[in-house]
C-alpha cells in the first residue's frame, strides 16, 4: 500500500505545482488526471499468480471460489483465472445438490470436464466440501427416511389370516424359534410372525413357516405380497408345494432378475412376486430363512397377501389417477392462485408426483380458491362415500373438500388440518342429493402451496383394502444415512482422486449460537436444500466422513475441516479446534483447517491475528478458504476504496506473521469480483469489468511476503 499512497500524494503535489506555474498560451502540456494515474499504477502490477515466490513457498496455493461454469465455459473468466490464480475452488456446481439426481444417481460429468481444463492449465482443484449442512439435496435424503405407506391390495385376500391375527399358529406348521410377537409389525400395536436362528444353521428350511392351503383357479396368475426385516443383514427364500416347480428362482421385487433368494435388513422390505402353474386347485407357500446364524426375523401379519391379480377389485376409485403419476384432470381458480403437478420425486415417501395448488393469501371465504375433479357421474343419493388423500403444506392451515352440486350445494367433508408434513386424511360423508357430480377442495383459508397425493374416492359400502404407515427407526435412519455417506463419498472421491489432492471434508459443522456444539436442524423447518447429517449419525459423523475420505482417496491427501466466522466469533474457532481434537481421538486425520472470512470495513484485525494464532497452535495446515473484504455501498468512496485494500494487506501480514510457513497452505478468495448480482456489495479485488481496484494492491503488496 505505502507504494499506492505514494503515487497519490505525487500526483496532487504534481497538479499544484503546476497550478504555480507561469501560464504560456503556446505549452498545451496537461496534468493527467489523478484517478488515471492511480488505475495505471494499478495495472503496472503483475498478475496475481507471478507474485507467488515458488522457489521459497513451492506448494502455495492462491486460489478463488467461483461457480464451476465461469470456468468450464472457456470464457472471459476461464482466461482471469487461469492468468491470476494457480488453484481453483467451485462453489457452486460440485456440491451433493449439484451432483446427486433426484433418483439417487450421482453424475460428475461436469466435474469431470472440470478437471481436465484445469490440468492443462496448471491449476489444481480444490475439492468442495463433501459434508455440509446446506446445498444438499435434501429432497432425495428426506425421501428415503419418509414414512413407509403400503396400501394393501383392493383384491380378496386369498390367504386365512383370521388365527394368526389372533395369535395362533394352529393353521402354520412352523420350526422352533417360531412365534406370534405382539407389536412387533408394521405400524403401531400390530402382531408379527417372529422367526429366531439359531448360532448354527443346518438348510435353508431349518427355519420355516408353512402356511394352510391357499385355494386357486387353475391356470390364474396369482401374486404374494409380504414385508419383512430383520435384526442383522439376512437371508430367505420361499419355497412351494402344488406347483409344477416349487423351489422357482423368483424375481422377488416384482422386478429384476430372478434369484434363489431375497436379502433383509433392519427395515421393513416387501418381497413381491407371482406364481402359476398349479397342479391343483390350491397350493402351499414355504418361507425359509434357515441361512443367517442368529438372526431374528420378522413377518408383518396384517399385510400378508396372496390374490388373483385378474380378480374383481373390492374398492372403485371414483378418482382417475388419484396418484397424479400421469398428469392431472383437475380444474381450479381464485385469487390468482396458481396449481399443477409437481416433479417426480415429490409425492408422499419421496417417490412420484403430487397434485399442488399455490394460493398466494388467505381471502374472505374458504371457497374462494378452489380447485375442482369432475366425477364420471353423481355419486348415489343416500349413500356414504370415504375420502382418503395425504396432504401437507409449506405453513400449516386448514382446507376443506366437499362433494358438490352445479347449483354449488354440497355435502362436506368437514376440515382438514394441513401441517408442513405428510399426514394421512381419512373422511367421510353422507350424500343427500342426486346431482353431487364433482369433488371440490377449497384453499381460501390457507397462504400458501398445499400438496396433495393419493386422492381415493369410494362407496363406503364397498370393502376396500387398508393402508398401513411405519415410521423409520432411529436405528434405520442411521443406517440409511450412513450408507448414503458411504455412496457418496466413495463416489465423489474415488472417481476424482487422480486430480484432487486436498478438499474440505466438513463443512460449517459447528452451531453458531452455542459454538462448542454441532449444528442442528431438530425441531426446526428446513428450507430446501438443508440436510444435518449429524442429527442422524451423531457426533461421529465427521469421524465417517474423515475416514471414508482417506479410505477412498489417495493416502498424501490433505484432508480439510472448514468454518466460517471463526475470527468474529474466538469461541466458535476454540469450540472447533476442540471438535478436531475429538475427530483425531476416534481415528480420524485431519489434515487442515479452513477458516472462510467475510470481512468488514469496520473488522477486529486484532482477533484476526488471535484466530490465526490459535489456529496455528494445532500444528494443521491453515488455509483462508474464502477472503473477502465487503463494502456495503453502490458508490464507495475513495475512503472505503483505501481501507478496504488496508484490511487485505493487514490479512495478509497477519497471515504470514501467525502462521507458520510449513503450515500455509494458501488463500482463496471467496469473491475476486464485485458482485454482478448486489450494486451494493463491492467485494473484491476487480470490479464487475474486470478493472482492478485499490484492494488489488493492498492484496498484491500483501502476497509478496507469503
Amino acid at each position: 500500500m505505502k507504494k499506492f499512497q505514494k503515487l497519490g500524494i505525487l500526483a496532487l503535489t504534481a497538479g499544484l505545482m503546476t497550478a504555480c506555474a507561469d501560464f504560456d498560451p503556446l505549452a498545451f502540456n496537461t496534468e493527467k488526471p489523478e484517478s488515471i494515474a492511480l488505475q495505471e499504477e494499478l495495472n503496472s502490477y503483475a498478475a496475481l499468480r507471478s507474485l507467488l515466490d515458488t522457489v521459497a513457498y513451492p506448494n502455495f496455493k492462491l486460489g478463488v471460489a467461483m461457480p464451476l461454469t465461469d470456468y468450464t465455459s472457456a470464457g472471459l473468466k476461464y482466461r482471469f483465472v487461469n492468468r491470476n490464480f494457480n488453484e481453483f475452488t467451485p462453489n457452486t456446481g460440485m456440491s451433493h445438490r449439484n451432483l446427486v439426481q433426484d433418483n439417487g444417481t450421482i453424475n460428475l460429468v461436469n466435474i469431470q470436464s472440470l478437471l481436465e481444463m484445469a490440468a492443462q492449465k496448471d491449476v489444481s482443484v480444490f475439492g468442495s466440501s463433501l459434508i455440509s449442512y446446506n446445498n444438499q439435496n435434501s429432497a432425495y435424503l428426506n425421501g428415503l427416511l419418509s414414512p413407509l405407506i403400503v396400501e394393501s391390495p383392493a383384491f380378496d385376500n386369498e390367504l386365512a389370516l383370521d388365527g394368526l391375527k389372533e395369535g395362533e399358529l394352529n393353521d402354520w406348521t412352523v420350526s422352533s424359534g417360531v412365534t406370534i410377537a405382539q407389536g412387533d409389525g408394521m405400524g403401531n400395536g400390530v402382531p408379527a410372525v417372529k422367526l429366531v436362528v439359531g448360532a448354527s444353521v443346518a438348510s435353508p428350511n431349518s427355519v420355516r413357516i408353512t402356511s394352510p392351503e391357499i385355494p386357486v383357479i387353475p391356470g390364474k396368475t396369482y401374486e404374494v405380497i409380504a414385508y419383512i426385516k430383520s435384526d442383522v443383514p439376512g437371508e430367505g427364500r420361499f419355497t412351494f408345494e402344488g406347483l409344477s416347480e416349487n423351489t422357482p428362482e423368483l424375481a422377488w421385487f416384482g422386478s429384476g432378475p430372478a434369484t434363489p433368494t431375497f436379502s433383509t435388513s433392519i427395515s421393513w422390505k416387501e418381497v413381491r412376486f407371482r406364481v402359476n402353474a398349479f397342479e391343483g386347485n390350491s397350493f402351499k407357500f414355504q418361507l425359509e430363512l434357515g441361512y443367517t446364524p442368529s438372526a431374528t426375523y420378522y413377518l408383518d401379519i396384517n399385510n400378508l397377501y396372496v390374490y388373483d391379480v385378474d380378480g374383481p377389485p373390492m374398492i372403485s376409485n371414483l378418482i382417475s389417477n388419484g396418484d397424479f403419476e400421469s398428469g392431472d384432470s383437475w380444474g381450479g381458480w381464485g385469487n390468482n392462485s396458481t396449481r399443477g403437478v409437481t416433479a417426480n420425486g415429490q409425492g408422499v415417501g419421496g417417490s412420484g408426483s403430487a397434485f399442488f395448488v399455490t394460493n398466494p393469501s388467505t381471502t374472505g371465504g374458504f371457497w374462494e380458491v378452489q380447485t375442482v375433479y369432475q366425477l364420471a357421474q353423481p355419486v348415489k343419493n343416500g349413500e356414504t362415500y370415504n375420502l382418503s388423500f395425504w396432504v401437507k403444506g409449506t405453513a400449516d392451515g386448514v382446507i376443506r373438500p366437499e362433494l358438490q352440486s352445479p347449483d354449488y350445494s354440497s355435502n362436506g367433508f368437514g376440515q382438514v388440518f394441513v401441517t408442513q408434513e405428510w399426514r394421512l386424511a381419512n373422511l367421510s360423508t353422507t350424500v343427500n342429493a342426486d346431482d353431487r357430480g364433482r369433488l371440490i377442495f377449497s384453499y381460501g383459508e390457507f397462504a400458501g402451496t398445499v400438496y396433495i397425493d393419493n386422492v381415493v374416492l369410494s362407496n363406503a359400502n364397498a370393502s376396500g383394502g387398508s393402508t398401513t404407515v411405519v415410521e423409520k427407526t432411529a436405528q434405520e435412519k442411521n443406517s440409511i444415512i450412513g450408507t448414503q455417506m458411504e455412496r457418496w463419498v466413495s463416489q465423489v472421491v474415488g472417481q476424482t482422486k487422480d486430480q484432487i489432492k486436498a478438499r474440505n471434508v466438513l463443512d460449517e459443522p459447528m452451531d453458531q449460537n452455542n459454538p462448542a456444539e454441532l449444528r442442528s436442524g431438530l425441531g426446526r423447518t428446513l428450507p430446501d436444500g438443508e440436510f444435518y447429517w449429524q442429527d442422524y449419525l451423531g457426533k461421529d459423523y465427521g469421524v465417517k466422513a474423515f475416514q471414508m475420505a482417506r479410505q477412498h482417496g489417495n493416502p498424501a491427501d490433505l484432508l480439510f475441516i472448514n468454518e466460517s466466522g471463526l475470527e468474529a466469533n474466538l469461541d466458535k474457532c476454540r469450540g472447533l479446534i476442540d471438535y478436531v481434537t475429538y475427530l483425531e481421538n476416534k481415528g480420524a486425520q485431519v489434515d487442515g483447517i479452513g477458516t472462510r472470512m467475510q470481512l468488514s470495513l469496520n473488522s477486529n484485525t486484532s482477533d484476526i491475528g488471535t484466530m490465526f494464532q490459535l489456529l496455528a497452535a494445532t500444528g494443521k495446515m491453515v488455509r483462508v478458504s474464502g477472503l473477502e473484504v465487503r463494502i456495503m455501498s453502490a458508490q464507495p468512496t475513495a475512503t472505503m476504496l483505501e481501507r478496504q485494500a488496508e484490511i487485505y494487506g493487514e490479512v495478509l501480514a497477519l497471515y504470514e506473521q501467525y502462521v507458520p510457513a510449513a503450515q500455509r497452505y494458501g488463500i482463496t478468495l471467496g469473491s475476486a469480483i464485485d458482485s454482478e448480482s448486489d450494486n451494493t456489495l463491492r467485494q473484491g479485488l476487480w470490479d464487475v469489468n474486470l478493472t482492478r481496484k485499490p484492494s488489488y494492491a493492498g492484496f498484491a503488496d500483501g502476497l509478496k511476503n507469503q
